[in-house]
């Protein structure tokens, strides 16, 4: 009878219909995400060896590559540390205005992408507002130039870093900052030996929120980039003008180009953040 009612623990599940529950997520998953991209594969090797190497090797593409995968990361690196000081003064302090700033936060969520590149364009041209201000005092140009491409993709993914970090600054108590101070640790030392070890997950997790949404944006950027061949043209924008030529075994090429190396990106960062991970599960 023991034995028995150890084997039927064994295999007790938490939720009912199990079997049932896991196909229909293995099936939901199929059908929205693994088939599609298998098509995109499929599709895309139509052209052949040759045919691929030349629909993705153009310099037109090869520039856009650059631009729209180097603009991501390095947009994505920017918001992971200003996210973290947002995040960390609307946790850590009270200030007027503290409710409308966490608000505003949440903007690039709700305003449809379009719109946010039509008021980005109208702020940083040459006639605009900012725009003026700093091509008058620094001679920098910040529309229709990669710069542009780059203020864009901030905007959009600083959410995804405050977002993420800002629960996990609310979980940790201050009493393990109080226990660093009292035994002598500077407040760098107590940021960089206490607190950043809690946080490295999560900021990894914004990083590649924020990096996955920047590689893919197009509403946002397409107004403020100009478009110039060669210089500030993105990656979706070829993509598109392919399927408007209709050349879409072209434009899935291109495509299999950006989910390969987003994929392998973003397999790099769940790696650190699993190594993160686990070194702080060892942590005494």
């Amino acid at each position: 009878m023991a034995l028995f009612s150890r084997a039927a623990r064994g295999t007790h599940r938490v939720l009912p219909g199990y079997r049932l529950t896991l196909g229909y997520t293995l099936f939901y998953l199929s059908l929205i995400v693994l088939i599609p991209l298998a098509g995109l594969f499929l599709r895309a090797f139509e052209l052949g060896q040759a045919g691929f190497w030349e629909a993705i090797s153009q310099p037109r593409l090869v520039a856009s590559y650059k631009l729209s995968f180097g603009t991501s990361l390095l947009a994505a690196l920017i918001n992971t540390v200003f996210g973290l000081l947002l995040a960390w003064a609307l946790v850590r302090y009270s200030f007027p205005g503290r409710r409308i700033v966490d608000a505003l936060v949440d903007l690039p969520f709700a305003l449809p992408t379009a719109v946010a590149g039509i008021a980005l364009t109208a702020l940083y041209a040459n006639n605009g507002w900012l725009g003026s201000i700093i091509e008058g005092v620094f001679g920098i140009k910040v529309a229709f130039t990669p710069l542009g491409v780059l203020v864009a993709l901030i905007f959009i993914g600083l959410p995804f870093v405050v977002r993420t970090v800002q629960p996990v600054l609310e979980d940790i108590e201050t009493e393990l900052e109080e226990a660093a101070a009292s035994l002598g640790a500077s407040r760098w030392r107590t940021f960089r030996y206490v607190l950043l070890p809690l946080l490295t997950p999560a900021l990894l997790t914004g990083f590649a929120l924020a990096f996955a949404r920047a590689v893919g944006e197009y509403g946002s950027v397409i107004f403020i980039a100009g478009n110039i061949p060669l210089v500030s043209e993105i990656t979706p924008l070829l993509i598109i003008t392919r399927l408007e030529q209709y050349d879409y075994a072209g434009a899935t090429a291109i495509g299999v180009v950006m989910l390969v190396f987003s994929f392998v990106m973003l397999l790099l960062i769940n790696f650190l953040q699993s190594l993160s991970t686990r070194r702080l599960g060892r942590a005494p």
